[in-house]
């Protein structure tokens, strides 16, 4: 891994082994989802997006949960019995031993955490040859968290748990995040040494760093700019909170970049999703991953642009408009209440209000592909695979079946007929 010039070899060792009995759940904790990504996914993400040359999590209660969402992208081990986090570092020591470099710790349930600050963790870390570097925090109301212990010199003595602290310590703003960046060496060093002599019978990997300072091994701290970062997800009220504080991060990057976001409450722009210069978006929309929008578009209100989709420049895309894996043109106009599923549209063409896609036959998905410069009438029904050449027109109320070529006209409806009304009988 190269960081700020300086190579090192980085491990990352993911905490994934916690029961999570607050979230009220069939399920792991862990494979719950903020804007559609599993929490522990997010995290093994946050660990590749540093450059780690190796990730092991840690798993234990319904890990095959965990597993299936992870797959072959990292390596396991298991703690059967939940002794602390010191012991589940313990269960990681196969992948540390004989290894030089830094290792990592993060938590399956804190998945908000940028990857600008962890590099600034591990960069830190190395250009001061610190043998262990926390991430730490300030808070008006530290309760229940770690406290972090300095000396009058202000290097980090030792990190007191809430539980073990006494009225003073309790006083301390600084707490510890629980994320690290350790030297392996010293890392394995110091977990022969911990021993669970405390409240609560466990094995705390915070002792690691008692121990490193009464070795004379140099330690050192960055604060977290945003305490935000560092949250955990333990109920399913913190989940809507870090879901709420991702949708403000994202929708303030895409405004920085020059998009106007009517209501950043009201829009739900997912990870990896580009948007150009100019472009509107209405409120109650929705951009899933994936999608891409060109400059001097409109968007909304009320439209769910799903995944796959690509949208050009001077795009309007209207209320209640769903599209999935659904590319469109420059200039084209998809104004409201219509869905465009597995389907290519060209420039300058304009969808009329009521149109799908029947892109599935119960069985498969089809592609609809419409051309430039065409004109749908509305209530069209495109039974795809259909093909609708470039100035084509539909009339409104067709079921289209078939392909319609360049210049000509569709219609697919039963002729019209008026027949008198009776009047009742007096």
């Amino acid at each position: 891994m190269k960081i700020d010039d300086k190579e090192s070899y980085v491990i990352t060792i993911i905490m994934a082994a916690g029961k999570g009995s607050r979230m009220k759940t069939q399920k792991s904790k862990l494979v719950h989802k903020i804007y559609d990504k599993e929490l522990v996914k997010r995290v093994a993400e946050i660990a590749k997006s540093v450059g780690s040359d190796e990730i092991v999590t840690v798993v234990g209660h319904l890990r095959e949960q965990v597993q299936d969402v992870l797959g072959d992208s990292v390596k396991y081990v298991y703690q059967d019995e939940l002794l602390g986090t010191g012991h589940a570092v313990m269960q990681a020591k196969k992948y540390l031993e004989g290894k030089k470099g830094k290792a990592i710790i993060l938590y399956g349930d804190v998945p908000i955490l940028r990857t600008q600050t962890l590099k600034n963790l591990v960069s830190k870390s190395i250009k001061n040859k610190e043998y262990a570097t926390l991430l730490t925090a300030i808070y008006e109301n530290p309760t229940g968290y770690g406290r972090i212990i300095r000396d009058e010199g202000g290097n980090i003595k030792a990190i007191v748990e809430e539980k073990d602290a006494d009225p003073l310590q309790k006083k301390i703003k600084e707490i510890n995040s629980g994320i690290y960046c350790f030297d392996i060496e010293e890392l394995l060093n110091s977990l022969d040494e911990i021993k669970p002599d405390n409240s609560q019978g466990e094995y705390y990997l915070t002792d690691v760093i008692r121990i490193m300072n009464e070795r004379g091994l140099k330690t050192g701290a960055v604060i977290v700019e945003d305490n935000t970062e560092i949250l955990g997800v333990n109920d399913r009220a913190q989940l809507e909170l870090l879901t709420r504080v991702l949708r403000m991060r994202i929708n303030a990057e895409h405004m920085k970049k020059g998009v106007t976001i009517e209501d950043a409450n009201a829009t739900y722009i997912y990870d990896d999703v580009n948007i150009g210069v100019d472009t509107v978006i209405h409120p109650n929309t929705t951009i899933k991953s994936g999608v891409t929008i060109g400059d001097n578009c409109e968007i909304g209100p009320n439209a769910y642009i799903r995944e796959g989709c690509k949208i050009g420049n001077n795009v309007k895309v209207g209320n209640f408009v769903e599209l999935k894996k659904t590319k469109v043109g420059d200039r084209t106009k998809v104004p409201h209440f219509i869905y465009l599923g597995d389907c290519e549209v060209g420039e300058d063409s304009n969808i009329g209000c009521g149109t799908i896609t029947c892109n599935y036959d119960g069985k498969h998905k089809h592609k609809t592909v419409i051309g430039n410069r065409t004109f749908i009438g509305s209530n069209v029904n495109l039974v795809a695979p259909v093909t609708i050449g470039d100035d084509a027109l539909i009339a409104a109320g067709s079921t289209i079946t078939d392909d319609i070529p360049s210049d000509f006209m569709g219609i697919a409806r039963e002729r019209q007929i008026n027949k008198k009304r009776k009047k009742k009988e007096e």
